[in-house]
């Protein structure tokens, strides 16, 4: 499985830095940026899976970089995870009402962090639970990274792999070339809407030999849609 990639956004160096280990140290891939301006250029450059975000940023707070991202409808689904000292509930309550997804006090132990941190990925990007996935013969197991049917594997690339795990935890919803790129490649600003065709075809050829190439449907004008009822 991929490793998700968290950007943590905070003006403490020692804080960053912190952060920046615990992630790696649970299997994350961890980028960070020191203020909101810097967070922006992360989040254009390759989109995050998480954000843990610091309210207190020196120009632009977090609250207000949140509600940003939120009301962005390029980046609204990016879970955000707010840190801060701010204990109060009037202040929970402001920040939850940003749209953030959790809201951890500081100061917070690395170990519940971590927690939320799954939790929040978990609820709001399946793609990330570890779990074997089912549909008809076909089956998926992220932790072993094989694809199989009937007991038989699938070949399958990294990328058609990640498209696969999308669509079967997504399937029977038409998603376009721009929302599946934003949501398996984690970024929509570098790569052409024509390469998901690409990894399509491919997908679609590995599954040819198990006559399950029809389950990768083609919605004319609009996008694409795993289901079983080929």
């Amino acid at each position: 499985m991929v490793a998700p990639k968290i950007l943590a956004v905070d003006d403490e160096p020692a804080v960053l830095e912190m952060l920046r280990f615990v992630l790696e140290q649970e299997g994350f891939y961890a980028v960070v940026a020191e203020d909101a301006t810097g967070a922006i250029r992360q989040i254009r450059h390759s989109r995050p899976d998480l954000i843990l975000l610091d309210w207190m940023l020196p120009g632009m707070s977090g609250i207000d970089l949140a509600s940003r991202l939120k009301s962005d409808q390029k980046t609204a689904s990016i879970p955000i995870i707010m840190l801060t000292a701010k204990g109060e509930d009037d202040d929970k309550v402001k920040g939850l009402d940003s749209g953030v997804e959790d809201y951890v006090t500081k100061p917070f132990s690395a170990r519940e962090l971590m927690a939320r941190t799954r939790s929040v990925l978990r609820r709001i990007s399946p793609q990330f639970n570890e779990e074997k996935v089912e549909c008809s013969e076909l089956c998926l197991d992220p932790v072993s990274h094989r694809v199989s049917v009937r007991g038989k594997t699938v070949e399958l690339g990294p990328t058609e792999f990640r498209l696969l795990h999308f669509f079967m935890i997504h399937r029977e919803r038409v998603y376009s070339r721009s929302q599946l790129l934003d949501r398996v490649w984690g970024t929509n600003v570098y790569i052409e809407e024509r390469t998901v065709d690409v990894h399509i075809r491919r997908l679609r050829k590995a599954l040819e030999p198990f006559s399950l190439e029809m389950m990768v449907q083609t919605v004319r004008g609009v996008g694409y849609r795993f289901s079983p009822q080929s």
